[in-house]
């Protein structure tokens, strides 16, 4: 009888894998030597809360974008340990580090999905990557971070991730901590599960509601003075909500209208 081949599947084909990213919140503004330094420790402080997790992180694949770093993990690596372990020690290596005085304050965005992952030239392909980078720039996640300053780390991960692994309570994960959203960037539509280590879900909750807060209607009309003056009959300025405004009074002026204010 031949006997049945279990070799390796070519490297070309699709695997389902792991993937996250970590993102650092206003990096832009910061100086040169500064991106660079924090550069530095984002690597350091990601490598030491893998190895207290248990997790080899020469073994992920990374592709580094200055203040994101993406990796996609190796088959077999336990996601109980990824958003258990690694999340909670990296949070704790953040507020540590953050907690030193006089030094420029790290915090990161970090999203986490798994699915089907292909080598592509410029680094992967499939959705499980794209997922990731709509959900860490989902705006929900944004305006926790922005809103929480007190928080140095916003998690969010997949409804499958949450479903599979978070409701299991492996590694001491407690779904009551998670606050599902929608998520819709770009043509990306999904739920995703938001965290915030060190911080109560309703405080999530307000937070986005806060953010989702309307502003003022331009329309209405305001107390504030308006600042125009009166050139040969007709109202020239600049009105209370900034727009340029050239035209006719629209009530009768005054005595003294006729000169500059």
């Amino acid at each position: 009888m031949k006997e049945l081949s279990h070799s390796r599947p070519p490297d070309d084909l699709t695997q389902r894998r792991l993937c996250l990213a970590a993102d650092v919140e206003q990096y832009s503004r910061l100086d040169t030597r500064t991106q660079s330094v924090v550069q530095s420790e984002l690597v350091r402080m990601l490598d030491e809360a893998a190895a207290l997790a248990g997790l080899d992180r020469a073994t992920w694949t990374r592709q580094p974008q200055g203040d994101l770093e993406f990796a996609v993990l190796p088959e077999l690596t336990p996601e109980d340990a990824v958003l258990g372990p690694f999340v909670h020690h990296l949070a704790v290596r953040l507020g540590d580090r953050n907690a030193r005085p006089g030094i420029q304050r790290i915090r990161l965005r970090l999203a986490v999905d798994t699915g089907v992952v292909s080598d592509a030239a410029l680094g992967h392909a499939g959705p499980a990557p794209v997922a990731v980078a709509r959900y860490l720039n989902a705006p929900q996640l944004r305006a926790v971070l922005a809103t929480l300053t007190s928080a140095h780390l916003a998690v969010i991960v997949s409804d499958r991730l949450y479903q599979d692994v978070v409701r299991s309570r492996r590694r001491e994960l407690d779904p009551a901590q998670y606050v599902r959203v929608h998520v819709k960037v770009k043509e990306f539509g999904g739920y995703g599960w938001i965290r915030v280590p060190g911080h109560a879900p309703d405080d999530v909750r307000s937070a986005m509601t806060q953010a989702q807060a309307p502003l003022p209607d331009a329309g209405v009309q305001s107390c504030a003075p308006v600042s125009q003056y009166v050139h040969q009959g007709a109202a020239v300025g600049r009105d209370v909500v900034g727009g340029l405004t050239v035209g006719l009074p629209s009530s009768s002026p005054q005595a003294d209208s006729g000169r500059a204010w």
